[in-house]
């Protein structure tokens, strides 16, 4: 269709399956199909292109896939059709390229920005739309890495190490739960940080996870936390998967050269992780800040 009917726009055009949704992460199942399921992909245009075709080009897609674009989900469209590049950057992380300040980088959440690099791109010849998606993919500051990392550590620390026994003790379940629940997230996205990938909407945090390269076992043990039972058997078996997760990820720490400690507690790693963070505004932050 683009080469008969846009042929001097063809190699203009950035084509893929990008952005929001299970489809775009590779997860979709026949519970998919309750909502924004069929046809579609996505066609990706510079603004001056989109002034000149973009009107034409979406009614042809329109007559390609036979999909009424505005059938969608109360969350939102279902995210597919014709858009332009800046526009598809914008709904995802709130700007049209790239974080450019190291406060866009901290302090955007970093399911937004793993919205804005899954799924695939199958041509992309004037190469914006990809230039853009690298440069999130694989340009986070490290000092802004260290930053969340050292956050995730120190709630690790106390949500895991500490108040998750303490409240069980106190007969405080629901908040025992609460606490084991803030451990799962930060621990899982620690692993992101650490495997340098940005972490997805928490629906998708463990299946994810079992697909990185650094740790992806671990996505089994945060899981047994959530589902298994508190009876003082469990309670003291969860209390030693905690550890023994804790453990594995000062390892990591270590190899990757960001601790040099052997605390068995996460909160000294955290502390000396951000002490060497050499943007001075950085550093300054709360311990528990990004």
């Amino acid at each position: 269709m683009l080469h008969d009917r846009f042929p001097e726009f063809e190699s203009r055009i950035a084509v893929g399956l990008v952005g929001r949704g299970s489809q775009c992460f590779g997860f979709d199942d026949e519970i998919s199909r309750d909502h924004d399921f069929g046809k579609g992909f996505c066609l990706f245009l510079t603004d001056a292109d989109d002034a000149e075709i973009g009107v034409a080009l979406s009614r042809a897609y329109r007559e390609l896939t036979g999909k009424d674009e505005t059938a969608h989900s109360a969350l939102g469209s279902s995210g597919t059709g014709v858009m332009r590049i800046s526009d598809f950057y914008r709904r995802c992380t709130g700007l049209p390229d790239a974080p450019s300040s190291w406060q866009d980088w901290l302090y955007t959440p970093s399911s937004a920005f793993a919205e804005a690099v899954n799924g695939e791109v199958f041509r992309d010849e004037l190469g914006e739309f990809s230039r853009i998606r690298g440069a999130i993919a694989n340009g986070m500051p490290e000092d802004v890495r260290k930053k969340k990392l050292a956050s995730r550590l120190i709630f690790m620390a106390q949500s895991g190490q500490y108040n998750y026994s303490r409240c069980l003790k106190h007969g405080e379940n629901g908040a025992a739960m609460l606490a084991l629940g803030e451990f799962v997230k930060n621990a899982a996205e620690c692993v992101f940080l650490l495997n340098r990938r940005h972490a997805p909407y928490y629906k998708w945090l463990l299946r994810a996870m079992r697909e990185l390269p650094k740790l992806p076992a671990l996505a089994d043990a945060l899981e047994f936390l959530l589902t298994a039972d508190n009876s003082a058997d469990g309670a003291k078996l969860k209390a030693q998967i905690v550890e023994d997760i804790c453990a594995q990820v000062v390892k990591e720490l270590k190899a990757q050269k960001l601790t040099c400690g052997n605390w068995d507690y996460l909160e000294p790693h955290a502390f000396d992780l951000q002490g060497h963070i050499e943007n001075s505004e950085i550093r300054a932050l709360h311990i528990m800040e990004g």
